[in-house]
């Protein structure tokens, strides 16, 4: 049977998910009317300490609907080079709210309020107008790094000075809450908006949910309909979503140990290298000196171990609902006899 740590959104509904799902009450959601769905978002926003929530299919949808809530056309936010919303979201912010990025470059996705500092422009008609910052939380291609709190208050400090509204990508956010005990809702309090998925990690088959007080959700509401996310008895998935809130978010400790364990097992493989200690949450990125990535992944693949390139020479597995540590015990094995046949051609 195949290993599959391409990503923690490849995971099956549990059985008791798929009975929470089949079981759901669900009503027309577009007229507010599916009650599984008001539910989920009331638990979500109890969760981050907010007003309110909404429930929409993606977090792309979610992190795009919260710049075009913060912004205008023609104006401009600032955040890591990697972050997601900038590097994996198909330049939506530019297509769907005429917004440019102004980058900035941290450490693992993380930076300081003098990096902010830095990157603010000063007042002049040549220039884009700043509105929004933007943190992600746990970083994707900081290898599941975990803003510290003390980043997150200097960042904010910066913003709250020049007047930038702050919006947190809180996709693998649960994994922060898990590894450092900081709670969700800690987190959240020092941002405007928050983006949370339930598909990555919780082991949910669909959908995010966009958090922020009432005014912000209402507006988010129309932006949401006209980005074509409107669902009818979307119930039947938020069913799952809820389950997941309520049932997966402890149970993620076991990913990180997953993790921590995946990364000291490639630390002693021959032709590939990792600092096993950047290993903070589920994310396991790992560099190969011996051929590219992307033909070490099909070399892989071939033998029944799924990873994806994450560059020319860096390669990113993810562990998640569906891997034991029998499962990261063969992947090792895997890599180690792959890289030994590699190292000696």
């Amino acid at each position: 049977m195949r290993i599959d740590l391409r990503s923690d959104t490849v995971t099956k509904p549990t059985p008791s998910m798929r009975e929470a799902m089949a079981s759901a009450e669900v009503g027309d959601n577009v007229f507010g009317e599916d009650p599984t769905v008001r539910e989920l978002e009331e638990v979500t926003a109890d969760i981050l300490g907010k007003e309110a929530a909404l429930y929409m299919p993606s977090g792309t949808m979610t992190n795009q609907v919260a710049v075009r809530c913060h912004t205008d056309h023609g104006d401009e936010m600032i955040l890591d080079h990697e972050t997601h919303i900038h590097y994996y979201e198909a330049g939506a912010p530019a297509a769907l709210s005429g917004v440019s990025c102004r980058l900035v470059r941290g450490r693992r996705g993380i930076f300081t309020g003098d990096d902010l500092s830095a990157v603010i422009r000063p007042e002049n008609i040549h220039y884009p107008v700043a509105k929004l910052v933007v943190i992600e939380n746990t970083h994707n291609r900081g290898g599941g790094s975990i803003w510290p709190i003390g980043n997150i208050t200097d960042v904010e400090k910066t913003a709250r000075k020049h007047n930038l509204k702050l919006h947190l990508d809180g996709a693998r956010l649960w994994h922060a809450t898990v590894a450092t005990g900081v709670s969700e809702r800690e987190y959240a309090q020092h941002f405007d908006s928050v983006s949370v998925c339930f598909s990555k990690g919780l082991g949910a088959p669909v959908g995010s949910a966009l958090a922020g007080d009432a005014g912000l959700i209402k507006r988010a509401l129309r932006f949401r309909k006209q980005f074509g996310g409107g669902m009818r008895q979307a119930g039947i998935i938020a069913a799952g979503a809820l389950y997941a809130l309520r049932h997966h978010r402890r149970r993620l400790v076991e990913d990180h140990e997953n993790a921590s364990h995946l990364a000291g097992g490639i630390a002693g493989i021959p032709g590939l290298e990792i600092d096993p200690s950047t290993v903070e949450t589920n994310i396991v990125i790992f560099r190969t000196v011996s051929c590219s990535a992307p033909e070490l992944v099909q070399r892989f693949k071939a033998e029944g171990l799924a990873v994806n390139a994450f560059s020319s020479d860096t390669i990113r597995a993810v562990t998640h609902l569906d891997v034991t540590r029998t499962d990261i015990d063969r992947a090792v094995e895997i890599m180690r006899r792959v890289m030994k046949h590699i190292w000696f051609l």
